[in-house]
């Protein structure tokens, strides 16, 4: 005979109420009629029932036993932490076609590369994700010596003299909205209509810090449509970040950009305010600036798949996710300690 419909719960309770009813005087002919079981099930229900509360108690079908056993999935971990490179692929980057020929080489064992994800996810934890880009020419060991030692260093010489840490950086965002992954039906690709044009704003923001309270703030400036930043732009929006702050000293961290302190016109305005000073990241390292969050949690989060009508309408977006970063100092926080850097307490 199969095994009846339900969870094992719920066959569980259909046992106590077929035993109670009987108990209660109802035929058991009837009672077993009305479940459509023999009326010998529910003799032995009734018998099982005298032995105590737990003769009727539920028994979860145990199911089949993993393939991979706990000691070999510990082992297949340590396997993918080495990354993909190590076990003869060109990357460090696993896929679950690659993990399927891992564990069946080691383990003689063969899943298929859906089930293998599952597999990955409720047994280990591990989830699919996008890899981030790194340049070859990033210096690891010189970008965590200047994150652990020289960043303190500097931070703490800026509050002493009083100056607002800036972390400064640049950023556009297109007509043609940024693509990110979205739910629909399998087979059922969406489409989003959007306009086949370049147009676009160029936005400079700074996420600063105050010297004596350790707060966090946004300054930003959008740039007018189709229109590049250029070192005078530059100049001009530290005027503004410095006019916002109250006009006291500046410590600005930035990247090499030709648009920051290499450019002349920049230079000039440096030369003629001293309490402006700058310092560059490690070659290579975006993730060192915070303001790196800001575009990233706008572009790629909240305006990603946005299809705008039109720049004015995608100015209007903007403006208004920017703002509400500039009100929310918990995200602005948030986006400072994904950059690993250690912001000295106030005294």
């Amino acid at each position: 005979m199969s095994r009846p419909f339900g969870s094992a719960a719920e066959l569980e309770r259909r046992r106590r109420r077929a035993v109670e009813r009987v108990n209660q005087g109802e035929p058991p002919n009837l009672v077993a009629r009305v479940l459509g079981i023999p009326r010998s099930t529910l003799y032995r229900w009734r018998q099982a029932a005298r032995g105590g509360p737990e003769g009727l108690a539920a028994k979860p079908h145990a199911g089949k036993p993993p393939r991979l056993s706990d000691r070999q999935l510990r082992q297949l971990e340590t396997w993918l932490r080495q990354g993909a490179d190590v076990h003869g692929w060109p990357n460090r980057l696993w896929t679950t076609a690659r993990i399927a020929q891992l564990v069946r080489r080691h383990f003689g064992v063969s899943y298929h590369p859906d089930h293998l994800g599952r597999l990955l996810h409720t047994r280990l934890g591990w989830t699919p994700q996008k890899p981030r880009r790194q340049a070859r020419e990033r210096d690891d060991e010189a970008v965590a010596h200047w994150q652990r030692y020289v960043f303190p260093r500097l931070a703490e010489e800026s509050f002493r003299r009083g100056a607002h840490l800036v972390f400064l950086d640049e950023s556009g965002f297109q007509l043609t909205p940024c693509l990110r992954r979205t739910w629909a039906p399998r087979g059922q690709t969406p489409r989003l209509r959007t306009w086949d044009r370049r147009d676009r704003i160029s936005a400079l923001s700074a996420l600063t810090i105050s010297p004596r309270r350790r707060r966090q703030n946004l300054v930003f400036d959008l740039l007018p449509d189709n229109v590049n930043v250029h070192a005078e732009d530059v100049v001009a929006f530290l005027r503004q970040v410095k006019a916002q702050l109250g006009g006291g000293p500046l410590a600005v961290f930035w990247d090499g950009s030709n648009v920051h302190d290499k450019a002349r016109a920049v230079r000039a305005y440096l030369a003629k305010h001293a309490d402006v000073r700058t310092h560059r990241l490690p070659p290579y390292a975006p993730d060192l600036n915070p303001d790196e969050g800001v575009w990233g949690w706008t572009k790629y989060g909240r305006l990603a798949n946005l299809a705008a009508a039109d720049v004015d309408w995608l100015r209007e977006y903007v403006i208004n996710d920017l703002v509400h970063l500039r009100e929310h100092p918990e995200l602005l926080n948030s986006f400072i300690g994904q950059t690993g850097l250690t912001i000295p307490d106030a005294a």
